[in-house]
């Protein structure tokens, strides 16, 4: 079996590559900044927790100890984290390659190259660290989580309106597959290049108008929906399409059986 450190094994994706590795019969570092109690649902038995931050290299010698395999799930929205994502993933490889561990995968966007969005370019500059790195990296490009439309629609909908983009379509994925993608990437033979990006997306390419429609029916939740125009760059990457890959459909959940599966979403 594999020993494998998940940094940031707390979030969706990093719960479903702790969940899954663990039924795997591998064993699980997880490395996070805030360790969960157990009997809460980011907890998982059979998983070791470790204090750690990337930004300060504080805690990584001992979540790195033994592993063969880094899965990154690590995220940063706002703030100083944001502004030192890629940094603190060179310094995750660093340490990583003075553990000796073989390999490096994370998890980042489709086409986040493409966008002027400071969240999607702090995904596209950890890539190009990740590239840079001499450990075998690789990289796994996803379209966006179920969740991203379900709280959009959710939080409309306490105003009285459920949000669509004028003009966007949505190839969302379950956290499940695309921890499953994750796990694949950091368990497979060489693929004999340095670094190797692969990308996935949900089963379905649909319009937000029609996933606003499937998020009411599931849900039962009122409100209008509202077709708004979102301009600027932003509105331009949606519109045309460079938040899909319609050629790498991966898994089967669906938004709507995702939605149907899961009570937390409703």
């Amino acid at each position: 079996m594999v020993r494998i450190c998940v940094a940031g094994g707390t979030g969706e994706a990093g719960r479903e590559v702790v969940r899954q590795a663990l039924g795997l019969g591998h064993t699980v570092a997880v490395l996070t900044r805030n360790p969960p109690l157990a009997g809460t649902r980011e907890y998982y038995d059979g998983a070791s927790y470790f204090r750690a931050d990337v930004t300060t290299g504080e805690g990584l010698p001992e979540a790195l100890a033994g592993a063969d395999v880094v899965v990154d799930c690590l995220e940063a929205r706002t703030g100083k984290a944001l502004r030192h994502y890629a940094a603190g993933g060179a310094l995750l490889l660093g340490e990583a390659a003075a553990a000796g561990v073989a390999r490096a995968v994370q998890l980042s966007i489709v086409n986040c190259d493409q966008s002027t969005l400071a969240y999607y370019r702090s995904k596209a500059d950890k890539e190009r660290v990740y590239a840079r790195s001499p450990l075998d990296t690789r990289t796994v490009r996803a379209t966006q989580f179920h969740s991203l439309l379900a709280g959009i629609f959710g939080a409309g909908s306490r105003l009285g309106l459920v949000p669509v983009i004028k003009g966007a379509r949505f190839q969302t994925i379950s956290p499940a597959d695309v921890g499953s993608a994750l796990l694949e990437a950091a368990l497979g033979p060489p693929s004999g290049d340095s670094h190797t990006v692969q990308t996935v997306g949900g089963p379905e390419v649909l319009g937000m108008g029609s996933l606003a429609g499937a998020w009411k029916r599931v849900t039962g939740a009122r409100g209008l929906v509202t077709e708004l125009p979102l301009p600027g760059s932003t509105g331009r990457f949606l519109r045309e399409g460079k938040n899909l890959a319609p050629e790498q459909r991966y898994g089967h959940a669906t938004f709507e059986s995702w939605l149907a599966n899961r009570q937390e979403n409703l």
